[in-house]
């Protein structure tokens, strides 16, 4: 079960103080051992536009942050489709570093992207940086799979049965009439239990079979491969005939040096194929590292924009990050962050008979976010 992770915004002045370091010790005080460990998520302050400004760029937040969720979560299924089950969260690290400790030491990469610029330049640079990631990753990997596939069906043709697989090694070229302008030698896989009835029809399948043409060249545990030489002109009716009996007509060529040609192929393509691997999984690797700050990146500016909306200017407050284990444990640290914070909801909440803060919204007026409106600044998460 992966843990599950919350970011938390309140205004300083949940203490008399109004002191950041005593407002998150009153913080920290409020979340139980047993369901969460938190941590400081250090913001900093930046330039801020109009109200109206704000307002829109909240929305936009909350929409890239879906977005960029989606991104990272692609990636994941990225590392799952080329990685061994237990290998998967080894490659997920961000800048080398675990995700835990990257997340209990977040730090603004102010030199990446720089709070001398506006909000709205920040969120157009992050959203860019995910969109450019996302494109070379999906065309990187659909290269890998499209190689895979095909090697897939090389190996198959090494591996199955007669029916299917490549007949380079089984034949000979003695086994066919070579040369001839009017007969033709085809193969045919004939199903063990069915080699009799074969024997005993495939000269009247169609006209002009050669008689006595067909022999028997290799067998597996399932199949028999049988020559046989007929006219040219007749071959088609003969494969559909031999189709409805159910024998396998072979659709097959004989080429001097077919077999060391096809051995080539494979090896080409596997050598392809694992080269196209590497590239997929170092890419795979760069994309969840930038993707994934990209993300946290966002939800600092989505806590900070929500922020001021909430607490006005100058803005003095505190945020953290929250992990509990489990989702059970994430609710009961809900229940009492909204024990101790609800009241910073003012007009927004009622009381119900036994004073206790409540939602008065219409629950058929509630859309989106607003379903889950908290008094404080407080966004849910888990990582793919």
């Amino acid at each position: 079960m992966s843990p599950k992770y919350v970011l938390v915004a309140l205004p300083a002045t949940i203490v008399r103080s109004a002191h950041e370091d005593e407002a998150f010790e009153a913080l920290q005080k409020t979340v139980p051992p047993d369901a969460g460990d938190i941590v400081r998520f250090e913001i900093p302050q930046f330039k801020i536009g109009t109200l109206d400004a704000l307002v829109l760029q909240a929305d936009e937040l909350a929409k890239i942050d879906q977005q960029v969720e989606a991104a990272v979560a692609k990636v994941a299924d990225v590392l799952r489709n080329i990685c061994e089950e237990d290998r998967v969260n080894e490659h997920k690290t961000v800048n080398d570093k675990p995700l835990e400790q990257y997340l209990q030491a977040f730090s603004w990469n102010k030199v990446k992207y720089r709070v001398e610029k506006s909000i709205g330049e920040l969120i157009d640079s992050l959203h860019k940086e995910v969109i450019s990631l996302d494109n070379d990753l999906k065309q990187k990997f659909s290269q890998y799979q499209a190689v895979r596939v095909n090697l897939t069906a090389l190996e198959r043709k090494q591996t199955g049965n007669l029916s299917t697989k490549s007949l380079y090694s089984c034949v000979n070229k003695d086994d066919f009439v070579q040369d001839s302008e009017y007969l033709q030698t085809i193969l045919v896989a004939v199903p063990n239990n069915l080699q009799k009835e074969w024997r005993n029809s495939y000269e009247t399948l169609a006209p002009m079979v050669v008689p006595r043409s067909s022999q028997p060249l290799v067998h597996d545990e399932e199949f028999t491969l049988n020559n046989v030489t007929l006219f040219k002109k007749h071959v088609p009716e003969f494969i559909h005939k031999a189709r409805a009996r159910k024998f396998v007509p072979r659709d097959f060529t004989w080429t001097e040096n077919a077999s060391e040609n096809a051995r080539k192929e494979t090896d080409n393509a596997r050598t392809l194929e694992r080269k196209l691997w590497n590239e997929t999984l170092r890419l795979a690797r760069t994309a969840w590292s930038d993707e994934f700050m990209v993300w946290i990146h966002l939800k600092a500016l989505r806590v900070y924009v929500e922020s001021v909306l909430r607490y006005g200017l100058p803005l003095e407050f505190v945020s953290a990050i929250i992990r509990s284990p489990n989702a059970k444990l994430q609710q009961k640290v809900k229940k009492q962050l909204d024990k101790a914070y609800n009241y910073l909801g003012g007009n927004a909440f009622g009381r119900d008979k036994k004073g206790n803060i409540k939602n008065d919204i219409p629950s058929d007026l509630v859309t989106g976010d607003a379903a889950d409106y908290t008094a404080y600044v407080y966004y849910e998460f888990e990582i793919a």
